[in-house]
Formats: C-alpha cells, structure tokens, sequence
C-alpha cells in the first residue's frame, strides 16, 4: 500500500466517512513506521541495506564453520522437547539426549569431594566448619592462598594459577611413569577446546599453496574443521581404519600427506586418542610410528587426550604420547614438537560446564611460547572456578586421608566415552544426506536424539550415526531397544 503525500489533506477537504477512516490508518501506519524506525535508530539498529553487518560484508570464514554435535538435529529434538512440554502428542514421553558427552545433563551426580573443596574456595567461611573434611579444606585453602585477594573472584596469571600448574605437573608425571613434567610448560585453558583453537592459531599461516595444512582424523570431532574453516587453514582428512577397529596406518598417513603438498603446505599432524568419535584406543605401536612419521615429515604434533580416563575394553590400556616420545630417546624427545590437551568434563568427574583443562607444551621454541603468552594474556584468564576443578582432579584424595575411600568408590562407578555406529542407510532421501536422514527419522519416531556421522567426516558411500553412552543405565536399555527396533524397521523399508 502505498503511503499518501504529506499534502492530500489539502486535497481533499471534505473526504467521506471511509477516507477519512483509510486515511487515518495510513496516517497512523506511518506514524508506527516512523516511531519505529526512530527506535531503531536510537537503539543502534541500520535498516536494509544500510546494515554493516551482512551475510555478505561478514567474515566468510565463519559461514563454513559447522559444529554437527549442536547441529540441526539438536535443534529440532529442542522444539520436540517444547512440544511435549505443551502437550503435543508424541509416540514417546521425552528426547533421550545421546548426542553430547555432558555427563551431568544426563544424571551423573557431582563427586562430592570435588564440589566440597570448589564450595569452600567460593565461600571461604566454611574453612572453620567442622563438618567438612580436613583433606577438601587444605586442598581449597592451597588454591585461595594462590589467588589475588585470597578470593576465586579475582583474575589469575593467564597462563593459570602456579598452584595448579604445579598439581597437574605432577598428575603428568605420575601418569608417565615418572617422566619429568615442567609446570612453565603447562598452560591451563577454558576446556580443551580453547586450548587447541589457541594452538591451531600459532600454527595457521600463509597464503595460496603455503598455506597451512592441518591433518586431522576422520572420522573427528568437529571442533578441528570447524577452527580450521574460522582460521582459513587447509583441511587434510586421513581415514582411521573402520575394519581394524578404527586403527590409525602410517601408509593411510602418508597418502593424505603426499596429495596435500600439490595444494598446500601441511605442518601439523591431530591425533585424538581414544578416539573421539571412534570410541578406539591406539596401540603404542601405532603411536611409535606416530611419532616416527611427524619426525621425518616435519610435523607439529597435536595429541587431544581428553578420553584418557575413559578406557574399558579388555587389553586396551591408554599410553600417553609425552610418555611413548620420551621413552623413544632423545633422537625423538628433543625434535618433535608436541602439544597434548586433557580436560574436566569427560573421565570420571564429567564437569563439563566448569571449562577447565590443559595443554602441555613439549620443544616449544622459547620465542614462539612468547607469543604464546601473549596470545593467551588477551583473555585475561581461564575461569577460575575450572581451574580450581581442575587442580582438585589432579591431586585427588590419598589413601591416608578421609576422603579417600568414599572417593574412590564413586570414581570406579562413572565412565562416559562415545561411539561410532555403521549402518545401512537408503543412498538418498528428502534431499538429505542419507544418515542426516536416518537420524531426523529417529528422532521423530523414537525420541532418540544421535548425530549423523558426516557431521564427523566419513569414507564415500559408507553412513553412520555417532551415540553417547551416559543416559543411566536403565534409560540407556530402553534407548538400545528402542533403537534396535526402529534400525530393523527402517532396514525393511529402505533395503
């Protein structure tokens, strides 16, 4: 509708009843229009084409970022979740999240000794309550001591509290056998994620075929594509073995860094082991050759350990590679470049919401961990309340403290990880890739909530879905047969 001129009331002095009464809506509609754009005006907002910020002029990099774990799927079990809430009829009473590693959204209580020490450093009266354990008040008494003002609430150096640095130094060493661990060399962060984004950034540089390629796993945890697309790194996908339980080949390796040099220049190496979505544990076989293979290509390693904790299955036992790349030699030891990650919110205490993790730096040149400090000082600091999460898992209670054996009876009783599951899918469907399809369906049908798994990167032709494993134990048979009997269903359909 088209809005009349500023000078038709003086055109038409005697309207009827109708105009004047169109006439008034037209006038109070450009009245809103006005006051409108007015508000928009004084609270910041452009109009049309006058905005700065579009889908064009925005940074291209970040519209290639996907994140498959909180993707499409999540969203939509989000709205089912609403329409169960209002009432909505549904063949299921509610979404079984099986989508994330976020133990505690799923149930699991928090240990009690970690919260106990994190509740004393907020609320440091508690120091002279006698109904709280002597070993949970040292450790939180340890942490206040170290910050600014004795308080959590105050920031810390940006590499972490010294304190903390100091725990997980020695947590490492205990772990590798005795192989020495410099707490200067130890950066805390907020989770791992930021601690490899962070690296990622050191590493990402160059233009046309120099620019950086970073080697990642596939399948993988999105975290990796998704920072290498923000920082307009190159992307080289080398393929865990799916026949030889998800088993990383040095000559698979070797493929993906050959075709990778035609187009750009590779300089670092991924590995995350236990795999991640892969559920696999790596031999230290594997990870020798590993090693051996970043040495004569001249790679930086990134190891991303975070499932450590988080290993059943009988015969597989977690080596580290800071432990594996010392006890090679020094023809190893004192060449590779390595950064390793580990973080609170997966192993046994699942605190995920804290953020807190770290990463260890080995052959760091001195002046790029310059940089590096700078990089991190931008920040400010990791939260404080994550690292203090984390020095408390670090230096857990011992065996002639009080709160060992209630401790340790919780700590053998939790466990998450996460698995990748084949399956046979039509090759099209809906416009949809073919395991984007089989999860929506399951999700609508069941209330079963999995992420497809070319949100991870898979082979050609092959289709999977990803699970977690951390609904209780009694939700999680319900969800397996539910499952099972949708898979058979769907098999019958689409075969």
């Amino acid at each position: 509708m088209l809005p009349l001129s500023p000078c038709s009331r003086l055109l038409t002095p005697r309207r009827s009843p109708l105009l004047s009464s169109l006439f008034l809506l037209l006038h109070r509609e450009q009245s809103s229009h006005k006051d409108s754009m007015a508000s928009e005006e004084l609270n910041g907002v452009a109009r049309g084409p006058n905005k700065v910020l579009t889908l064009e002029s925005m940074n291209q990099q970040i519209k290639k970022v996907e994140y498959a774990v909180r993707g499409p799927i999540v969203l939509r079990a989000m709205e089912i979740e609403k329409e169960l809430q209002q009432g909505v009829s549904k063949p299921f009473s509610e979404v079984i999240k099986a989508n994330i590693g976020d133990a505690h959204a799923m149930g699991q209580k928090p240990i009690t000794f970690i919260r106990q020490v994190l509740t004393i450093c907020t609320n440091p009266n508690l120091l002279c309550d006698h109904s709280v354990p002597e070993d949970a008040k040292s450790r939180a008494k340890r942490i206040l001591d170290a910050c600014g003002g004795k308080s959590i609430g105050a920031y810390t150096a940006s590499q972490g509290l010294e304190c903390v640095r100091q725990t997980v130094a020695k947590y490492i060493e205990t772990r590798d056998g005795g192989i020495p661990a410099d707490p200067n060399n130890i950066f805390l962060s907020t989770g791992a994620s930021d601690a490899i984004v962070t690296t990622l950034k050191l590493l990402v540089s160059g233009e046309g075929r120099s620019r950086t390629g970073i080697m990642i796993p596939i399948p993988q945890y999105p975290l990796y594509s998704a920072a290498i697309a923000e920082l307009n790194g190159v992307q080289v996908n080398y393929y865990l073995d799916e026949e030889n339980c998800w088993a990383l080949n040095i000559d698979e390796l070797r493929r993906a860094l050959n075709e990778a040099r035609s187009y750009c220049t590779p300089k670092v190496l991924c590995a995350i082991n236990p795999g991640n979505p892969t559920g696999q544990v790596q031999s230290r076989q594997v990870i020798e050759d590993v090693i051996r293979f970043a040495a004569e290509e001249g790679l930086f390693l990134m190891a991303d350990e975070v499932y450590q904790d988080n290993v059943y299955a009988e015969g597989c036992q977690f080596h580290s590679f800071k432990k594996v790349l010392f006890e090679m030699g020094p023809e190893y030891s004192n060449i590779v470049e390595l950064a390793s990650f580990h973080s609170i919110s997966k192993g046994y205490m699942g605190e995920c919401g804290y953020r807190g993790g770290y990463m260890e730096l080995v052959n760091l040149d001195p002046e790029v961990r310059m940089q590096l400090i700078k990089l991190v000082s931008v920040r400010l600091c990791p939260p404080v309340s994550g690292q203090a999460v984390l020095g408390v898992i670090t230096d857990p209670p011992r065996p002639e403290e009080p709160s060992y054996e209630r401790f340790m009876r919780v700590m053998r009783n939790v466990g998450t990880h996460s698995c990748s599951n084949p399956s046979v899918l039509p090759h099209q469907a809906a416009g949809q890739t073919p395991d984007m399809f089989f999860c929506m369906k399951l999700l609508e049908e069941t209330g079963i909530c999995v992420v497809p798994g070319s949100g991870f990167g898979q082979k050609e032709d092959t289709h999977h879905f990803r699970m977690t494993i951390l609904p209780k134990t009694e939700k999680l048979k319900v969800l397996l047969s539910k499952l099972k009997k949708f898979y058979q269903e769907f098999t019958q359909q689409y075969s």
